[in-house]
């Protein structure tokens, strides 16, 4: 079986490697935790890189039904169309749309499917959404065609742990949680980005970075994104590595709250 290794553009754990290859084996969904800016939606569009496979993104909403990803049958377009005296009104089947979970299934290769975010969605939609993922195949009523997987999908699905999940739905999903990537991680995923970054430019803003990310009673933690766009600036702006400290230039890449700009101005990082 292939594989899942770090990409040129996605650096990963051992750990998260393993977790990614272990739910490919036993052919479970993988449910992904982290702080926001781990690239737990990243991770997707890395597995498929790596995998040479198609990926499709379900991004769910606090309205996002389970029927959702299977298909939307469009009796407004329908009763649209037959008011114009459009041709094929009789035709249901050009009025069924697939959701992306239905997509998925209908692929004539496997695919890997993100379903982005799902504790946005009510308390019945993980356990809703497991029916279909355990059958792997579902019914449209209209059109009395039963759409089947050709091949199970490789299942990516992230939360952000706004709500809890349901027992059954976890105990169905191999789960993950990415930590905060430690200062010899967080140096290779820059290293990915800006390859050529002057060495001591970067200890000096990762100091700074890490720095913040620990000040007791910051509101927002910045992610790794900001780190990145931060070392950018820093570049661009021609910025004297000796000043990064004292001058805090570009702050506003990295903290976005007025409380935590005042705390790291007011000597948090001292």
């Amino acid at each position: 079986m292939q594989e899942f290794q770090s990409t040129n553009d996605y650096v990963a754990s051992e750990e998260l490697m393993a977790s990614v290859n272990i739910a490919m084996a036993l052919q479970k969904p993988l449910l992904i935790k982290g702080e926001p800016g781990t690239g737990k939606t990243e991770l997707a569009r890395a597995v498929a890189q790596a995998m040479g496979k198609e990926l499709i993104i379900w991004n769910i909403k606090s309205t996002t039904k389970a029927q959702d990803g299977l298909y939307i049958y469009d009796t407004i377009q329908r009763l649209y169309d037959g008011q114009f005296g459009e041709k094929g009104v009789d035709d249901i089947a050009q009025y069924i749309k697939l959701g992306k979970l239905g997509e998925a299934f209908d692929r004539d290769e496997q695919v890997v499917l993100l379903i982005d975010e799902i504790d946005k969605a009510d308390l019945e939609f993980p356990n809703d959404l497991l029916w279909e993922l355990d059958r792997m195949e579902f019914y449209i009523n209209e059109t009395k065609r039963t759409v089947k997987a050709k091949h199970r999908p490789i299942v990516i699905i992230t939360s952000n742990a706004e709500k809890e999940l349901p027992d059954a739905f976890l105990r169905r999903c191999i789960f993950h949680y990415i930590d905060f990537p430690n200062k010899e991680l967080m140096e290779q995923i820059v290293k990915v980005h800006f390859p050529n970054v002057e060495e001591n430019l970067l200890k000096a803003a990762m100091d700074v970075f890490y720095d913040i990310r620990n000040i007791h009673d910051i509101r927002k933690k910045p992610s790794t994104s900001e780190l990145i766009d931060w070392v950018n600036a820093l570049q661009l702006g021609g910025i004297p590595t000796a000043t990064i400290r004292s001058a805090l230039p570009f702050i506003g890449v990295v903290v976005k709250k007025d409380e935590d700009l005042e705390l790291v101005k007011k000597g948090g990082l001292s």
